[in-house]
């Protein structure tokens, strides 16, 4: 049996926290969590009261050296410098989208690392859905002509991100296009192919908040893609839809859906809700 990979996490935030539980309880086999670093001090009360963590250390260098994979789950303006410092001793890196908080920054990056031969991947957790792999095998036969991506939420940040809106009710490093928006366009580019954005505008508020609106059109692979996303305009925590052809969709994550003939849709037999599926999805990854 392959010996398990040493992994370090930076960031015990909710993302943090939630890979170190699912590398601890479905991944045993193949990970075993070795250091964490995160400067707040109520997590190293919340890192003690998980069975079986590994320690906090003093500083990110420390967790880095102890490990042979760093996932990185900090506020944004940290990624790329922790992963550079990371892939320069020889990690590999797991970031946590965005990888940066611009788009000439991210480029950047990705040039320096492959031309280093790095091992770094962007944590996007539909490249390992159960619900994806459904939709991928009812489009096996579909040609695609038209995609539609709607994201809404009725504040931002959502209700359990309320502990990170220092930085994610921001405009510098925040905002549902980043956090959310980002997933869909991944899951269109590996579905559909290259994206090309034709037009997009965005709807801010006064001062240095996130955008409260969006609206863009983009090609995927020469197929037509519209995107909307707006904050204050539903009443569930978090509502969002995939739709291919009007005939396909995933819905708020999980459920992978069908258009019948009766005009409604019906769920995939096997469909969960996303936090039950959420442990198979981070097992996957």
């Amino acid at each position: 049996m392959p010996t398990p990979i040493k992994l370090g996490i930076i960031g015990l935030g909710i993302m943090g926290e939630r890979l170190l539980r699912a590398a601890l309880e479905h991944a045993a086999e193949s990970v075993t969590p070795v250091a964490v670093w995160d400067p707040a001090p109520a997590a190293a009360g919340r890192l003690a009261g998980i069975a079986g963590a590994p320690r906090m250390l003093a500083t990110p260098d420390a967790v880095i050296a102890a490990c042979d994979c760093l996932y990185i789950a900090a506020p944004p303006a940290a990624h790329i410098p922790l992963a550079e410092a990371a892939i320069a001793a020889g990690r590999a890196v797991f970031i946590e989208k965005p990888l940066a908080t611009s788009p000439a920054e991210a480029r950047g990056f990705v040039a320096r690392a492959e031309a280093a031969g790095a091992r770094a991947a962007v944590n996007f957790p539909m490249a390992s859905s159960p619900a994806v792999a459904q939709l991928s095998a009812w489009r096996a036969d579909m040609q695609a002509e038209t995609l539609d991506i709607e994201v809404a939420f009725p504040t931002w940040p959502r209700g359990w991100q309320q502990a990170a809106a220092s930085w994610l009710a921001k405009r510098a490093e925040g905002g549902f296009t980043r956090e959310v928006v980002s997933h869909f366009l991944f899951l269109t580019r590996r579905q559909l192919g290259p994206l090309q954005l034709l037009e997009a505008k965005a709807t801010y508020p006064a001062g240095d908040g996130a955008e409260t609106a969006i609206a863009a059109r983009l090609t995927a692979g020469g197929v037509p893609v519209t995107l909307k996303g707006s904050v204050g305009t539903t009443t569930k925590d978090d509502h969002n839809t995939w739709t291919l052809n009007g005939a396909i969709r995933l819905r708020d994550w999980s459920f992978a859906e069908r258009l019948g003939a009766d005009g409604a849709w019906a769920q995939a037999p096997d469909a969960l809700p996303n936090e039950k599926m959420r442990p198979m999805v981070l097992k996957g990854q």
